[in-house]
């Protein structure tokens, strides 16, 4: 793909304008504080001090600090899911997954849900499996309305049923009405949650990509509420850095795949993204590939990492920070696409009409002129600003 078009495409889509009107010939700093764009993580239970296998405190403070310096967006990696919530009838128990978002809004990071339901029946409680329908029937009502319910004015989106292509366990039992059941059972608990269909095999590999869509068109036509699509992006890797135990794509099929998706006119979000290669330089040449792709994408509105440290992560070898927090070779592209290439920090001088201006990546700012230092949003919605000092 061509890289030069990639970078135009980002600026084209993800910048703004911004004119600071204020003395002629006054200086004008400009400062990015934080991008609009949702770059975010997976958060593993041993953050929360009330899990059994809490973390250290001098490793949860580093964790913490990586967490805020580097992601504006978060999941619960395991905490939200029914098998964690609820591992005996009836004990339902959100602590964990509270304090995790406790933690996060702390540090005035949004988070989604993932997820409310799992198709896949290995992935379903022993005690879930075993009751009779009409039980089974109660059982999920009880866990969608608890679950928003429980989280609302807090978590705004919900991954509905998780991988509904690998998986049948509800559907088997039910039929296909069932997941308008879920759907409308959610929006019970919380009319104002948006409701994501989420599966692999899409970007990577390919294998479900058009089964995912044709899943989709069938989910609309019979009237299920989903508003936005979760395309999962683990292991991603290219022909060039194909790891001995793991398939390979393109940045053409995942392009491709994103236009095709892009048709249903709803937000795309890269859920679960970890890159693959036998060795820290190849994962950073994938991420120096496969981001920039997501970024110029105008249908996608996140990327989240499926977790970021080595220590406790689903897959050790792709994490961005090593057990002794020493940063991987990821970690250096991550810093420099986010906060170099695709930051904003400039200044210069007003003209002789008091106008200063530029364009600027979509996000937060302190804007200084004039002895005065303001703070300033521009959004992709409004697509410029303009500050009067």
């Amino acid at each position: 793909m061509d890289i030069k078009l990639i970078d135009e495409r980002i600026k084209k889509i993800r910048m703004g304008d911004i004119e600071v009107k204020t003395k002629k010939g006054a200086e004008v700093k400009i400062e990015q504080k934080r991008h609009e764009f949702l770059f975010g993580t997976a958060i593993t239970n041993h953050l929360a001090t009330k899990h059994e296998n809490a973390m250290s405190e001098k490793d949860r403070k580093m964790f913490i600090k990586i967490l805020s310096e580097n992601f504006n967006y978060a999941v619960h990696e395991n905490a939200l899911k029914w098998y964690d919530c609820e591992k005996k009838p009836n004990k339902v128990d959100y602590s964990v997954a509270d304090e995790i978002w406790e933690i996060c809004h702390k540090l005035n990071i949004p988070m989604r849900g993932h997820c409310i339901f799992w198709e896949k029946e290995e992935l379903v409680q022993e005690w879930l499996r075993k009751l009779p329908n009409p039980e089974l029937r109660s059982a999920i009502a009880r866990r969608a309305i608890g679950t928003t319910k429980h989280f609302k004015g807090r978590i705004s989106e919900f991954d509905l049923n998780n991988e509904m292509i690998q998986g049948e366990f509800f559907v088997h039992r039910f039929g296909f009405g069932i997941i308008n059941e879920m759907a409308y059972m959610a929006k019970y608990g919380n009319p104002d949650i948006t409701l994501f269909v989420n599966d692999y095999g899409v970007l990577v590999d390919g294998y479900n990509a058009y089964a995912y869509i044709m899943q989709i068109k069938d989910l609309l036509a019979n009237g299920v509420p989903i508003g936005g699509i979760g395309c999962q992006g683990h292991l991603i890797a290219s022909h060039k850095n194909k790891s001995k135990w793991m398939g390979a794509t393109s940045p053409e099929h995942v392009q491709k795949m994103l236009d095709e998706l892009a048709k249903f006119n709803l937000p795309i979000k890269i859920t679960e993204c970890l890159f693959m290669a036998d060795n820290d330089k190849g994962m950073a040449e994938e991420m120096q590939t496969y981001f920039p792709i997501f970024f110029a994408h105008p249908s996608v509105e996140a990327i989240l990492m499926w977790g970021f440290w080595e220590e406790g992560h689903w897959i050790p070898q792709t994490a961005m920070w090593k057990k002794d927090w020493t940063p991987t070779a990821q970690v250096d592209v991550y810093h420099d696409l986010l906060f170099n290439k695709w930051w904003t920090k400039t200044s210069g001088k007003a003209d002789k009409n008091g106008k200063f201006k530029t364009r600027g990546f979509y996000g937060d700012y302190t804007i200084t002129s004039n002895g005065k230092t303001k703070k300033v949003k521009l959004n992709k919605k409004d697509g410029a600003v303009v500050v009067n000092f």
